[in-house]
């Protein structure tokens, strides 16, 4: 059976920011298409300049280096490969210009394989706490894990899960675009696609404030998904978060 993918996007300032330090995009080349959601981090027009490098770079290093003889693990390092490249970029910059020292980034990323035989498989990877969610007969499954202190924590057994949705380290990020903890890349997963399935790709200014179920209600009854995309982000908002607000709607449908 051939897949196509029918994707929706959204990126709102929201209600309590002066700028949008989100970059959201879906990069469809020949052969791949690269769904991806940034969110900028640092101060002044840092936040915004390293979440639209990371959304430049990354897409730039795949179409490079995703080349159709690859197999699964050859995917899943190019895609490690091409976090890096965007890592060092970021770095560099902010050593050079002290306006831009702190500058970061969090990143999600979906990639797909538009060739016949491979385009089952959807390449997942996340570094910081943005999220990619994987919803299938109306269950939601997060794909990437946070990169958080509090989450750290969940890891370490000292609090629970439930603990760190409102603990005061949930936002603190440990790694992301722009540190050294990025080292050689996050963990790539390999979703093996279903018709029907649905993919959210996500900042925290939605899975904030609005729980998993609710996004897993909404995401299954929505039939158009640039119309879910913007629900989403008009239900965060209603719901009163306090950040931008940026997602990606991916629907697996039959070719």
């Amino acid at each position: 059976m051939a897949f196509t993918l029918n994707i929706g996007k959204c990126s709102l300032l929201g209600n309590y920011r002066e700028n949008n330090e989100d970059c959201v995009d879906v990069k469809v080349f020949p052969d791949l298409i690269v769904n991806i959601v940034a969110d900028g981090m640092g101060g002044q027009a840092a936040g915004e300049i390293a979440s639209r490098k990371a959304v430049d770079i990354i897409p730039r290093e795949l179409r490079k280096n995703v080349t159709q003889h690859l197999n699964p693990e050859g995917v899943k390092s190019t895609v490690r490969r091409a976090i890096v490249q965007a890592n060092e970029e970021i770095m560099a910059m902010g050593a050079l210009d002290k306006d831009m020292k702190n500058m970061g980034t969090t990143v999600v990323m979906a990639v797909w394989r538009k060739e016949k035989g491979k385009d089952h498989e959807l390449f997942v990877a996340g570094v910081g706490d943005s999220r990619c969610y994987l919803v299938r007969n109306r269950r939601i499954t997060q794909l990437t894990v946070d990169h958080s202190l509090a989450q750290a924590l969940v890891e370490a057994r000292t609090i629970s899960p439930a603990e760190a949705k409102d603990h005061r380290f949930r936002n603190v990020l440990w790694k992301y675009l722009g540190s050294k903890e990025v080292g050689e890349g996050p963990d790539v997963a390999v979703v093996q696609l279903q018709t029907g399935d649905r993919l959210l790709l996500c900042t925290d200014g939605l899975t904030g404030v609005v729980s998993d179920e609710d996004l897993a209600a909404y995401i299954t009854n929505a039939t158009d998904m640039q119309q879910c995309a913007e629900g989403l982000g008009q239900l965060a908002l209603d719901q009163n978060s306090r950040d931008n607000v940026s997602c990606v709607v991916i629907d697996v449908a039959e070719a």
